[in-house]
């Protein structure tokens, strides 16, 4: 069985709610990565940010990234999947919930990211073609 930190990219970040958008712009630029799991000050998942949540719902809305935190656009339950779960598993949480980028837990720790592009190389091209009509459909 194919599970969820076989196919992750281990070693993700977090970024504390209380940082700055700038500090988050930053961190990804650094990391080469466009989205950063947010943790609440018990190091819980909170949330998740990207790149591109910081252009439209911050820069563009006329907000100081230097002000505005990570606490202001993490809205919403935080999906995240739990490192021995089945890569099928991935597929369903991330198609159900239309998300790019899915946090792995082990012992309440994050210990990884799966994006899309981690779940089409471990995918047979047929269930590839199902999991991203899935994923970006209305």
């Amino acid at each position: 069985m194919t599970t969820a930190k076989d196919i992750m990219h281990p070693g993700a970040h977090w970024i504390p709610a209380t940082e700055t958008l700038q500090h988050a712009a930053q961190r990804m630029r650094d990391l080469s990565v466009g989205a950063l799991p947010v943790s609440d000050e018990d190091e819980r998942l909170c949330g998740i940010i990207t790149d591109r949540d910081i252009v439209i719902n911050c820069v563009a809305e006329g907000h100081d990234p230097s002000t505005c935190t990570a606490a202001d656009l993490a809205q919403g339950t935080p999906r995240w999947i739990d490192a021995n779960a089945d890569v099928q598993e991935v597929v369903r949480e991330m198609g159900s919930h239309h998300i790019r980028r899915l946090p792995v837990i082990e012992n309440k720790k994050l210990v990884g990211m799966i994006s899309e592009a981690d779940v089409a190389r471990n995918l047979p091209q047929d269930q590839v073609a199902a999991f991203a009509a899935r994923v970006y459909s209305d």
